[in-house]
């Protein structure tokens, strides 16, 4: 199965996914994608714009799983930042939105967005909310409980025992944000198996 993980990250929703997919990484930051690469050896890794190599590249996969960027969007920075804490608003991003479209209407594979629950109604239906995160697919996702990784308090050590990720001798800007950015693996693999084998 050829598969795109887009804003990959440092691979916590991927971590778990078999070994035998074909796997097309694509992550901007180059610091964060020396990980993955290091974690990942026999994946294919970009380093460039996600959102642009989406719409250049959709049709040449049988699964793709997407994370836009989740801070323009989140509950915990308009709640506490910008209500609490003086943080100056920002518009919302709307990749996140063109994404769902363009898979919704024009891509013939399985697919699955990532998100986090933002600080408004979502413009589009999720298809389910597991965790901290919403999810839109299409195929349907069934209900399932997964433990809270309580990242709101974890601080650096805390998330990379929670991950099992060791960013010790890595060069990343904000490796919390990294962390915090992660899908726990086993909720990664509960979501593509859903997608792909599920009804």
């Amino acid at each position: 199965m050829k598969v795109l993980n887009l804003y990959a990250g440092l691979g916590g929703n991927r971590s778990l996914w078999p070994d035998t997919d074909q796997i097309t990484a694509v992550e901007w930051d180059s610091d964060i994608a020396a990980y993955y690469k290091d974690r990942f050896p026999n994946d294919e890794l970009v380093i460039g714009d996600a959102h642009q190599y989406l719409i250049d590249h959709y049709q040449e996969y049988d699964f793709i799983w997407t994370s836009p960027p989740c801070q323009s969007h989140s509950s915990f920075r308009f709640n506490i930042g910008v209500r609490y804490r003086g943080v100056k608003p920002i518009y919302p991003d709307m990749s996140l939105w063109q994404e769902i479209l363009l898979l919704q209407s024009h891509y013939e594979g399985n697919w699955v967005v990532e998100n986090v629950k933002p600080y408004y109604e979502p413009l589009i239906k999720p298809t389910v909310e597991l965790q901290r995160h919403l999810f839109w697919s299409n195929k349907p996702i069934k209900q399932a409980l997964f433990k809270s990784d309580s990242i709101r308090t974890s601080q650096i050590p805390d998330l990379q025992a929670h991950h099992q990720i060791d960013l010790s001798n890595y060069k990343i800007a904000n490796k919390r944000q990294a962390l915090r950015n992660c899908v726990e693996n086993h909720l990664g693999l509960y979501v593509r198996n859903e997608v792909v084998y599920g009804n």
